[in-house]
């Protein structure tokens, strides 16, 4: 019976310290105007003034990489990406250049294995890309020099300096699995 006694007391002590909670985190809630970092409504998408990115205007091959942000995490984009929009099945610039079959010899970075590979269905999609991937700009971005919007002290670690600058997505996604 006691047990029961300290149970019940617990369960309404917990239960008083959430009500708590929830009053003072209501009181201290943010209007939409103060959600995010452009302090604007978010229900007003007329009014958002977006900062200005600078991004590249380089051609192809006369701009220097940025490393990646993290292992395995998309590249930038080294050059513009003007007149290559929108990217549809049908018409993808970014294959005329980054296409493993074609990449060697213009000297552009190939895609990676992902990029051939339909993890829906579990299998490789030999020379075709798959499905899932072949709109680029939905995980790459061209390089900018704006100023960060957010302070920032993340420091990224990479196994080594190889996965600096390739992916080696599909072979971690792999590890352990046999």
């Amino acid at each position: 019976m006691k047990k029961k006694i300290i149970m019940l007391a617990c369960a309404c002590a917990l239960t008083f310290i959430a009500c708590q909670d929830k009053k003072e985190s209501t009181s201290s809630a943010l209007s939409s105007d103060e959600i995010g970092i452009r302090k604007t409504s978010v229900e007003n998408e007329n009014n958002v003034v977006l900062p200005d990115a600078n991004f590249t205007t380089l051609q192809p091959g006369e701009s220097n990489l940025i490393e990646r942000s993290f292992e395995n995490a998309p590249p930038l984009v080294p050059h513009s990406i003007e007149n290559m929009l929108p990217i549809t099945r049908e018409n993808n610039m970014c294959l005329s250049c980054h296409d493993k079959a074609i990449a060697a010899d213009v000297g552009a970075t190939a895609m990676p294995m992902t990029h051939y590979f339909d993890f829906q269905a579990g299998k490789a999609t030999g020379d075709e890309v798959s499905n899932e991937r072949f709109n680029c700009t939905q995980c790459h971005v061209p390089q900018s020099n704006a100023k960060p919007l957010v302070g920032n002290t993340f420091k990224p670690e990479f196994k080594s300096e190889e996965a600096k600058k390739r992916s080696n997505l599909i072979d971690a996604l792999n590890e352990g699995v046999k």
